[in-house]
């Protein structure tokens, strides 16, 4: 008995230290310079949590399935995540999202088989491993199989824009929602009898499932970002939820501090898009198209287009040039080509500086993580509510790939489907460099009036060899 209640010391000690790592590490996430060294802490505050739980078991745990579990997560864990290029990280937080809600289900699932499925035990399961289990089934049976759909529209293997069946699409999310809800009652209420038929279980994660798919379909590319952070938060309080069934205080707190944060990361997204959390859910917006933001923009007017060389010229005898970058600098690798363009305007005695949208991109900090990876300074990177000031005192704004960020039409016009949400002021700079590969419109679907603009030029083509030519240009200036 003495050596149990050391161990038990023990193992509590060791998960209240891991908790602390986590915090820790997640405090180290707020910065750029602290980032990497926070996931670091956190990662050994898991594996710390991962060797408590293997002490605490250390009698009852069938330690070939073990182990032969571990060699299976570091297989299938590690390539992706080493070799996975900075442009496809949507996808893949998608996906590890995904394995990680569909984890919870299935030990939903497990649970309700070892207590009430098939075997019948003395002791009745409480209510806790009942409640606990069934919303762990619930949510993450929906955060699996909605990130495989988030998945899919961001690897472009599923269309971008909204996929659904118009008008019944509510009421159908809303009666999968409640078929869900009810069977887990049927399970609740059977809990405390001789035992519930497994049909009821496999009732709440297909319902549950289905309406993972069927809720995350009617949702546009442009939303994605979003749609991300919620499935965070979800598979975060699913693990929470599982933890509570296992009596496992590690799984608990952690899954709630992914719950935590991820919800208020999808708050401030949300936020930054001018539109509540229901109305991105609702679905509908964002799907790639030719849509015109209201007004005549693109109808009457042609787009102006420009040299490598004009480029060079304009930036290089500017006082201040403001980049903006966006998902067309992620999907040609262009981050260290601007760095070095940027570092050739500076020697010139151009003041250089980075405007970062909150939702550029396909994931939060996705423009973050892509100038670091080319060690941009962390000082040139400034925030939306930082930079908007700027850009009338600016003589040249390049835009790289940026669509939706950029439009005017979300301040202008009332028509407009993106009208409200916060946008960067290019179209208050003095001069307006687009590159893009043509004139197609952004993941919103919407057509940009700053692309017809005056002041606004267009550099056609892939933009890390437009980067490059405009450097080159450079150089011999």
């Amino acid at each position: 008995m003495h050596t149990f209640d050391n161990v038990t010391y023990l193992v509590n000690g060791l998960y209240i230290l891991s908790f602390a790592l986590f915090i820790y590490g997640l405090m180290g996430l707020t910065g750029p310079k602290t980032a990497v060294r926070g996931n670091l802490i956190a990662a050994v505050g898991m594996a710390i949590a991962v060797g408590a739980t293997l002490i605490s078991i250390r009698h009852t745990g069938n330690w070939i399935l073990i182990i032969a579990a571990l060699v299976v997560g570091v297989v299938l864990g590690v390539p992706p995540a080493k070799y996975t290029k900075m442009t496809a990280m949507p996808q893949l937080v998608a996906a590890f999202n995904g394995v990680g809600g569909g984890t919870v289900a299935l030990i939903a699932w497990s649970e309700f088989i070892n207590s009430q499925g098939f075997s019948h035990f003395d002791e009745e399961p409480t209510v806790h491993i009942v409640i606990g289990s069934l919303f762990a089934a619930i949510i993450g049976s929906v955060s699996f199989w909605g990130s495989l759909i988030a998945f899919g529209k961001l690897q472009e293997i599923l269309p971008g824009r909204p996929i659904g069946i118009g008008k019944l699409q509510q009421p159908l999310n809303l009666l999968l929602l409640l078929g869900a809800i009810a069977s887990a009652v049927v399970i609740g209420i059977g809990a405390t009898g001789a035992g519930v038929s497994q049909l009821w279980m496999i009732a709440v994660l297909v319902l549950a499932g289905v309406l993972g798919l069927m809720v995350v379909l009617p949702i546009g590319g442009a939303d994605m970002p979003v749609v991300i952070s919620l499935l965070n938060a979800l598979t975060g309080l699913s693990a929470a939820a599982a933890g509570l069934a296992l009596n496992n205080t590690a799984m608990i707190v952690a899954g709630m501090i992914v719950g935590a944060s991820g919800t208020i990361l999808t708050n401030l997204m949300a936020k930054a898009m001018n539109r509540s959390i229901p109305a991105i859910v609702a679905g509908g917006f964002g799907g790639g198209g030719a849509a015109v933001g209201g007004g005549d923009a693109g109808e009457n007017k042609q787009a102006k287009a420009t040299s490598a060389a004009d480029a060079a010229i304009q930036m290089a005898y500017a006082n201040q040039v403001i980049v903006v970058p966006g998902y067309g600098m992620a999907v040609a690798q262009a981050q260290h080509a601007v760095k070095e363009m940027a570092e050739l305007l500076e020697k010139k005695g151009v003041e250089v500086k980075y405007a970062i949208h909150p939702v550029a991109g396909r994931m939060p900090g996705h423009m973050n993580v892509l100038l670091a990876e080319a060690e941009v300074s962390y000082d040139a990177l400034k925030e939306m509510d930082e930079i908007n000031g700027e850009f009338n005192r600016t003589d040249v704004a390049l835009v790289i790939g940026a669509n939706d960020v950029t439009n005017p039409a979300a301040r202008e016009d009332a028509a407009s489907p993106i009208y409200g949400m916060p946008v960067l002021n290019v179209d208050q700079a003095r001069s307006v460099i687009v590159l893009k590969r043509s004139m197609n419109s952004g993941f919103a679907g919407i057509d940009n009036p700053l692309f017809y603009a005056d002041h606004t030029s267009m550099l056609f083509g892939d933009a890390k060899k437009s980067v490059g030519a405009v450097t080159e240009e450079l150089k011999a200036l």
